[in-house]
């Protein structure tokens, strides 16, 4: 194209660009006005609403330092923390108390079976072995302590028996060697077979409360002293130290018995000159009750408490009045009474000394 034709082109090319360069200027200015109203109007409201957030808080804080109205803010904080506490402590207190009560219903549900269990247990035994769950003669002292549930491990017959002759039976002779009422004992065993914890009558001869407490050591399936240490008590005679240390093997209920059965000998020989009973008298009277061989228990007091017959035992003849040693023995049977009243007789001269570790029994 020649450059006559191309000039008006040009011409015009130039005019277009030239024009729509003004009118870019022209909108970009108007933008930029636009855009800094906007921001200034937004300016003033952000300041606008600052302002008035300002100004409620302000007044809020300003009503708060009033003294009425905090007064009143601190009551109201105060009261919702003590609900709150309350509540809480309620709470933990209710959940407290719910464990507390489960447990002890627990513990009391484990004990009664507990009791039941060796109630029926215990029951069992004494059908097994002859004698019901109230009896006191001829039963073994194992039970017998068991059963009374004391803290004490001595019969009660023997308690009762000991207390009323150190009350009213210290100057009475013959203690444990008359024979007593018949009658009165028999009644009086009845009484207690029944009742393990009855009273012996106020007027009750001191000699018949000998001879019940006698019957009942004699009734023992094992004498106190057991079986298994009869020869070795024997060998050891009026040894104290022997003695003490072969006691020591005893089972509690017997050592406990033993000691307070010779702790009340000692007693009454202590009044030997009022009532002619030395320790050497009353340890021949004992001893037979107190220790013997296995298959020669003492037969002399069975009319007592023997419920194989139907009708009351006969009275002995008193002119063929039999030692308890003859009955110890059977037919063809010897036995060695010195010997085991000589351990009897230690254990009440030497008392104190054999029984060192028990709780030693004393009456005035």
């Amino acid at each position: 194209m020649s450059s006559a034709a191309s000039a008006p082109w040009h011409d015009r090319a130039t005019g277009f660009f030239s024009s729509s360069g003004g009118r870019l200027k022209e909108a970009g200015k108007n933008a930029g006005t636009f855009v800094g109203e906007v921001a200034k109007d937004a300016k003033g409201n952000v300041g606008d609403i600052a302002g008035r957030v300002g100004s409620a808080v302000k007044s809020r804080w300003a009503l708060l330092q009033q003294p009425s109205v905090r007064h009143a803010v601190q009551e109201r904080l105060i009261e919702t923390a003590a609900s709150t506490g309350s509540f809480l402590r309620k709470g933990i207190s209710g959940t407290k108390d719910k464990v507390v009560v489960g447990k002890t219903k627990v513990e009391e549900v484990a004990k009664k079976t507990a009791q039941r269990s060796k109630s029926i247990i215990t029951d069992m035994e004494r059908r097994q072995k002859g004698f019901s769950n109230t009896d006191a003669f001829g039963v073994p002292i194992e039970i017998t302590v068991q059963r009374q549930q004391s803290s004490r491990p001595v019969p009660n017959i023997l308690i009762k028996c000991a207390d009323y002759l150190i009350s009213t039976g210290l100057n009475s002779q013959n203690l444990f060697k008359s024979e007593g009422d018949k009658e009165v004992i028999r009644q009086l065993v009845m009484k207690y077979n029944e009742d393990p914890d009855a009273s012996l009558p106020n007027d009750t001869n001191p000699l018949d409360v000998a001879i019940l407490a006698k019957c009942y050591l004699a009734s023992l399936p094992e004498p106190l002293t057991t079986f298994d240490l009869y020869e070795e008590l024997k060998s050891a005679r009026s040894s104290v130290q022997a003695t003490r240390s072969i006691l020591e093997r005893l089972p509690s209920a017997n050592y406990m018995t033993l000691e307070y059965i010779t702790a009340l000998l000692l007693r009454i020989s202590q009044n030997s000159h009022l009532n002619k009973l030395d320790a050497r008298s009353l340890a021949s009277d004992m001893a037979p009750v107190l220790m013997w061989q296995k298959g020669r228990n003492p037969k002399l007091y069975r009319e007592y408490w023997n419920k194989l017959s139907g009708s009351p035992p006969k009275n002995i003849d008193p002119a063929a009045a039999i030692n308890a040693w003859d009955m110890l023995a059977e037919e063809g049977e010897t036995d060695d009474p010195a010997a085991t009243i000589e351990v009897v007789l230690n254990l009440i001269e030497h008392h104190n000394a054999v029984f060192t570790d028990a709780n030693a029994t004393s009456w005035r």
